[in-house]
């Protein structure tokens, strides 16, 4: 999870308009304007898990449960853009967490991938402060990337071989950057930042593998400053 910017854009304007309409008919926020509105601010890509490949189902997810209360249901910045798997774990049961409209969630929580292969790799979530919310949201962080029922451990299992081929290839490109002559590094320079941005699937574990490497890759942190 990162922080995201929820900008006055003609779709957003377009979805706000939308759920004025529906919420005056107890309609669904399940409309083209909202879906396009999300897809564009969030990149294509989960809110929570920052997986962009093979997701079969996105939904309108949100942050605080509305539970009937009709100004959350219909509320813009209450919704957000998740993927089915991680909408399903988070549903009533992580309230409240980390707003990545509001927050640096990469400034409270470190993603960090520890060990090789097998058995001894493990994705970690850890807490750099206290409170409800940042331990609501590592909780949730947890069971999206593991799993807790059989069905979500398969899917779960599916979004960490995603990550570990992002990961992988990220590794590939910053290794190339450093072998590079210098006439070629500026191309490169501009993949490292597309990959650690906004919109880029598992920005998150992305910047902390940098960041984690300040000696070794401090030529590279500008592009990891907080937008």
């Amino acid at each position: 999870m990162i922080k995201y910017t929820r900008d006055d854009t003609e779709k957003a304007r377009m979805a706000v308009a939308a759920l004025k309409k529906a919420k005056v008919s107890n309609g669904s926020c399940n409309m083209p304007e909202v879906n396009a509105a999300l897809a564009e601010m969030f990149y294509g890509k989960c809110y929570i898990c920052e997986n962009k490949e093979g997701i079969s189902s996105f939904q309108i997810e949100h942050l605080k449960p509305h539970q009937g209360n009709v100004d959350l249901k219909y509320d813009w910045d209450n919704l957000f853009w998740s993927c089915a798997h991680c909408n399903n774990i988070k549903n009533a049961k992580y309230d409240p967490i980390l707003d990545c409209i509001q927050v640096d969630v990469d400034q409270k929580i470190a993603f960090r991938k520890e060990g090789y292969f097998g058995m001894d790799e493990e994705f970690c979530f850890i807490a750099l402060e206290n409170g409800e919310e940042i331990k609501n949201t590592v909780g949730l962080l947890y069971e999206v990337y593991y799993g807790s029922t059989p069905q979500k451990k398969l899917e779960a299992a599916n979004i960490r071989r995603s990550l570990r081929r992002n990961l992988s290839d990220f590794k590939n490109l910053i290794r190339d950057y450093y072998d590079a002559e210098d006439y070629d590094k500026e191309d490169m320079r501009c993949a490292i930042r597309k990959e650690v941005g906004q919109g880029a699937a598992f920005a998150a574990f992305k910047r902390w593998l940098l960041w984690d490497h300040q000696e070794k890759y401090k030529d590279l942190l500008q592009y990891c400053e907080m937008e």
